[in-house]
């Protein structure tokens, strides 16, 4: 993927004023990517009263981000784009895509506008939508030059005193730095951006190997899909959690509207049959992987060739 032009990332760059505002520290809006930004977001009670479903029989109708890589975009080169392919093939039917940045907007101008079915990855048991099971488990990662051999993950590590950190504002590792009182040392990038312009995760991954800072804390699937995808000399590893302190991992699913309970259990039916297919996918791309006792499941070669 071709890096953004230098003016979008000026623009993705918030000052440290705006890191000193109140607030800023202790929000976790994110609860993932965009940041998982409303990259990420999912289910309403399903006790609400039930209605008619409105997925469609004859399309797999996908809401997705034109240019939010590795995710999706609008030339279906992301490994969402290749799951609505896998379980449109299974399924027989077409893929048609609605187009919208995840950001402020995407639900409802996609999916609760009737305008497609389903979102291929949201925070699975989310508030925003009805999910289906997880497919995949990740987290946000420490993202540091190779060149400096740097062993722990752990911000609470003297190590990490005075390093400069780079981080997508609000998103739960803001907490975290918080926590050991490193927001002196942090560079904030924009979460809520139209990825069709910006791309923050991306641009903090080149600062760190250009040495503009020391350390990224990303979303786990943008680390190690730019790391492997522009080779870039970087290493990454998850950010160790603390008791008390925020998330810092997450189950990603599908989202579809609450009233589409079996079109929600076909999804399932095809996770639960083809997961071993959507592993072998994440993994092509650079995502790293959690089990289900948080232990690192596969962590890519982070200097690996291009795909």
């Amino acid at each position: 993927m071709a890096r953004l032009a230098a003016v979008a990332r000026s623009k993705s760059v918030k000052t440290m004023t705006d890191a000193r505002k109140p607030g800023w520290a202790c929000r976790t809006a994110h609860a993932s990517a965009v940041a998982l930004a409303s990259l990420l977001a999912p289910a309403l009670a399903s006790a609400q009263p039930a209605t008619p479903s409105l997925a469609s029989e004859t399309e797999f109708r996908v809401c997705a981000d034109p240019a939010n890589l590795p995710f999706s975009n609008d030339k279906r080169q992301g490994f969402e784009n290749k799951i609505a392919d896998l379980f449109a093939g299974y399924l027989h039917v077409p893929v048609s895509n609605v187009w919208f940045p995840q950001t402020v907007g995407f639900l409802r101008n996609t999916l609760f506008a009737h305008r497609c079915d389903v979102v291929i990855g949201t925070v699975a048991g989310g508030d925003m939508v009805d999910t289906t099971n997880a497919y995949y488990h990740t987290g946000y990662v420490m993202v540091t030059r190779a060149a400096d051999r740097v062993t722990s993950a752990d911000l609470g590590d003297p190590d990490f005193a005075d390093k400069r950190i780079g981080l997508i504002a609000s998103t739960p590792p803001t907490d975290l730095v918080a926590r050991h009182h490193l927001l002196a040392h942090v560079t904030p990038y924009h979460l809520n951006v139209d990825t069709r312009v910006e791309q923050p995760s991306e641009d903090i991954l080149h600062d760190v190997a250009e040495g503009k800072i020391d350390i990224g804390l990303v979303w786990g699937p943008f680390a190690g899909y730019y790391i492997k995808h522009d080779n870039l000399p970087l290493r990454m590893a998850f950010l160790a959690a603390e008791p008390g302190g925020p998330r810092l991992d997450y189950r990603i699913a599908m989202g579809v509207r609450p009233s589409d309970v079996t079109f929600r259990r076909k999804l399932n039916a095809l996770i639960s049959q083809h997961q071993s297919e959507i592993t072998t996918l994440l993994l092509s791309y650079g995502v790293p992987l959690l089990d289900e006792q948080n232990h690192p499941l596969a962590v890519p070669d982070e200097t690996a060739a291009k795909p």
